[in-house]
């Protein structure tokens, strides 16, 4: 039988999930077919609407050889899984004469451990383990949230948090899932033959497709320890990601508590010289952080080094002990001794590479201000250290040995792939030699048409923002924007405290037009309630830059208060960009202004969702018309038309908004 052909694949799995073919999907799919028969490397930019999940799992899954795909999201995760993949599968099915068989593989804290759920918690002030259940009172929020997973154990297949609806706290999950440090390991484990993380990796290693997450991923890499199966061919979708997520997965950190926790955990297992030792080097720490100002050190204060060698020793000596004593009166002692040796070790390691001092790496003081709900935070300092370039670490463990295809709508920066592809460690495209990763840059555009579909107005009259300077002229031409688009407003603002002093002026002077504020509830309510009424206006920071998909008359303007340059004071950045420059290189492009264009394409590409969207990008910074770089973060954005007139941009957005009044209208008339 004759091997069937791309073309008649990628026909058969559109028609499944009720799509229709697309050039750009079709151009992608070849483009990833050719990548991983020729075992090179792809990037690929695939605009919005494109269809780039069929785009690449069609090829792959025609391949045959075992594929990992991994994400940014949660949300693309479950598509992939849920969706995607079960119907594609179907569909190929009888073209290929084969069912590929497709897991989700996370890591294991995010799966209920059974041995923390039936035999208690390690508990820091007392001898062996207690019962996290009885000790929560059952009226309180986390005592509901136990019972409410005990129960779930015994129903779920999966154990996986994300299938825990509604969801707990971090706090709530702590008490139920372990770190791969603290696991006692399937053989030593009485519960072993039931784990629910290691039936993921199981199931994992007899799939065709393995769907993972960036950070799963980098800890692959990073870690030296294989975590995925063996693949021939990995996938990274949402791709603009990756770099920021390796680099959250490479950075370590100390807190004064976390120390604490370490001597806790360890007192009761070791003779009293070894964990008085531990106590008196975390005393010291402690009075350090005490003092702690926040920024980058760049090179170690002499108290600070005492400090993390007296840490370090200390830590040492703990461990060592820990191996040689037993004690019989601590119950279930194998899982308080492996929580322990957890805690000591990771405060020994990180301790230990700030002493050793890379040139590489770079470390800060960072001050917290306390935080509840689900991101619950102490107040108080944190030391970090972070690596200046994660790109050497990806080139030499992320394009060995197997096929790597890239892929995002925003790679593409200035014009061409060299920015991201020099943060993921590629040399330039086109550049030969031994030990060079030979890659391809292509871009499928996008189903939509940018220029008709869209304006990108710059505010050019409006004067240049100054750091925490007063904008009361910002202000003013947000106020009539909004009126003008009759609400449908999502704001993204360079910084949350710019999101709340906006939301609270015009809530007092605009309020026929409500607006919703990031952190006041979940984002996931927020975007349904404001998809659900036109004259809503939805603000907030980061996350909504990129996580935003409202097709439809909800959000017809889309605000920029300010090109998202780094912070000046980000010391993980700035290093970075001094880096840069004391190579010879431009550190503000190479940083700042790559950093700037990935958000700005990524906020812009909130506007246009479907075919039939219209609407306005408003940036509301002069730089972006008067600036040098100003053509390059306009190169990055999609092809929308252009303007800086006030009065015009006013105009449009009262036509788009009178157009979808007059639907909605129509649409109220024919359900009446």
């Amino acid at each position: 039988m004759t091997k069937p052909s791309l073309p008649e694949l990628l026909h058969a799995a559109v028609t499944a999930v009720g799509g229709t073919e697309r050039p750009g999907q079709v151009a992608m799919a070849e483009a990833v077919e050719e990548a991983i028969d020729g075992g090179s490397h792809l990037l690929v930019q695939a605009g919005t609407g494109t269809g780039k999940s069929l785009g690449y799992l069609v090829p792959a899954l025609a391949h045959g050889e075992r594929v990992v795909v991994a994400t940014a999201t949660l949300a693309l995760q479950r598509q992939l899984v849920e969706r995607d993949l079960p119907r594609t599968v179907d569909a190929l099915h009888p073209l290929l004469r084969r069912r590929p068989e497709f897991a989700m593989l996370k890591g294991r804290s995010n799966y209920l451990c059974l041995h923390r759920l039936h035999e208690g918690v390690p508990q820091d002030e007392e001898e062996g383990l207690f019962d996290q259940f009885e000790a929560a009172a059952p009226t309180s929020k986390l005592g509901q949230d136990l019972l409410r997973m005990r129960d779930w154990a015994d129903e779920t297949e999966t154990g996986d948090r994300d299938d825990l609806t509604p969801g707990v706290s971090d706090r709530a999950w702590s008490q139920v899932s372990v770190s791969s440090r603290e696991c006692l390991g399937a053989t030593k484990c009485a519960y072993g033959a039931e784990c629910f993380a290691e039936t993921a990796r199981e199931r994992a290693k007899l799939s065709e497709v393995v769907v993972t997450n960036h950070a799963l991923l980098a800890i692959d890499a990073i870690e030296g320890a294989p975590v995925l199966p063996q693949h021939e061919v990995l996938i990274v979708d949402e791709a603009h990601e990756l770099v920021s997520r390796v680099t959250g997965v490479a950075t370590g950190e100390l807190t004064p508590g976390q120390v604490n926790r370490a001597v806790r955990r360890a007192a009761k297992l070791v003779n009293e010289k070894a964990a008085d030792q531990l106590q008196t080097a975390a005393e010291g720490f402690e009075r350090l952080m005490e003092l702690a100002l926040p920024g980058r050190l760049e090179e170690i204060p002499e108290d600070l080094g005492y400090a993390l060698m007296a840490l370090r020793d200390a830590c040492r000596t703990v461990i060592s002990a820990i191996g040689t004593t037993r004690d019989k009166s601590v119950q279930d002692e194998d899982a308080v001794r492996k929580q322990a040796l957890a805690s000591v070790e990771s405060v020994h390691d990180v301790a230990e590479r700030i002493t050793n001092g890379s040139e590489w790496d770079v470390v800060w003081y960072e001050r917290h201000e306390p935080r509840g709900g689900a991101a619950y935070r102490p107040s108080g300092a944190s030391l970090r250290v972070a690596p200046m370039s994660v790109s050497g670490l990806l080139r030499e463990k992320l394009f060995t040995d197997r096929s790597v295809v890239l892929t995002s709508a925003t790679l593409k920066l200035g014009g061409d792939f060299n920015g991201v592809g020099a943060s993921l460690g590629l040399a330039p495209e086109g550049t030969e030699g031994e030990d060079v990763p030979q890659w391809k840059g292509v871009d499928v555009g996008s189903p939509f048409d940018y220029r008709k579909q869209g304006i990108l107005y710059v505010a050019k009259h409006l004067a240049r923002p100054a750091r925490d300077g007063d904008r009361g002229d910002m202000l003013d031409e947000l106020t009539e924007l909004i009126q003008a688009a009759g609400g449908r407003t999502l704001g993204l603002f360079s910084s949350m405290r710019a999101a709340q002093l906006a939301a609270e002026e015009l809530r007092s002077r605009i309020p026929e037009y409500p607006i919703l504020l990031q952190g006041e509830e979940t984002l996931g309510e927020l975007i349904k309630n404001f998809a659900a009424d036109p004259r809503t206006c939805l603000f907030g920071t980061l996350s909504l830059w990129q996580g935003v998909d409202v097709p439809g008359p909800s959000c017809q303007l889309v605000v920029m208060d300010k090109i998202p340059f780094p912070r000046p004071d980000d010391p993980l950045m700035s290093a970075r960009q001094k880096a840069v420059e004391e190579a010879g290189g431009n550190g503000f492009m190479a940083v700042a202004a790559t950093h700037a264009a990935l958000l700005m394409a990524q906020g812009a590409g909130r506007l246009v969702r479907a075919s039939g969207d219209r609407g306005v990008v408003a940036v509301l910074d002069q730089r972006l018309a008067t600036a040098r770089y100003g053509s390059y973060l306009k190169a990055s954005l999609p092809d929308f038309w252009f303007t800086t007139d006030r009065n015009q941009v006013r105009k449009s957005l009262a036509a788009i908004d009178a157009k979808a009044r007059q639907t909605e209208a129509e649409g109220q008339t024919e359900s009446d």
